[in-house]
């Protein structure tokens, strides 16, 4: 039996350091072993609304995947598998001494650019699926 979580949030630019992240050839191998995908160069950013907040703490308790770098210059990830609509994807925390955004943002990783395949623009409402087994 799978658990949907509704995730919802409004699309936000971010600090441009994702697309460096995910041309790594380690994390391009990683993702394609232990997600079944290729990560698009960035990630799609969402500022999540108070009801998101509680179920990504919730999402946080559930087992995701680690990404490791072979070389500890890199910080480690931890990253929830998902489908945005047919596209595969991922939720992304990177380590927390790390991080630079706040709780309420997400970041999330796909096999496209999620802004184009979706049309979607700053200030656009989502909702996310997170579809985990349980």
């Amino acid at each position: 039996m799978e658990k949907n979580w509704k995730l919802k949030g409004r699309v936000v630019s971010g600090a441009m350091k994702a697309s460096f992240f995910t041309q790594l050839d380690w994390v391009q191998e990683q993702c394609m072993e232990k997600l079944g995908f290729r990560p698009y160069p960035g990630t799609l950013n969402l500022e999540l609304s108070e009801e998101g907040l509680q179920v990504m703490e919730a999402l946080q308790q559930e087992e995701g995947v680690s990404l490791i770098p072979p070389d500890p210059e890199f910080c480690a990830a931890e990253a929830l598998p998902l489908l945005v609509g047919t596209i595969s994807g991922a939720i992304i925390m990177p380590a927390e001494d790390v991080r630079i955004h706040g709780k309420s943002i997400v970041e999330v990783l796909a096999s496209e650019g999620l802004r184009d395949a979706l049309d979607l623009h700053d200030g656009d409402l989502v909702t996310i699926i997170v579809s985990r087994p349980g």
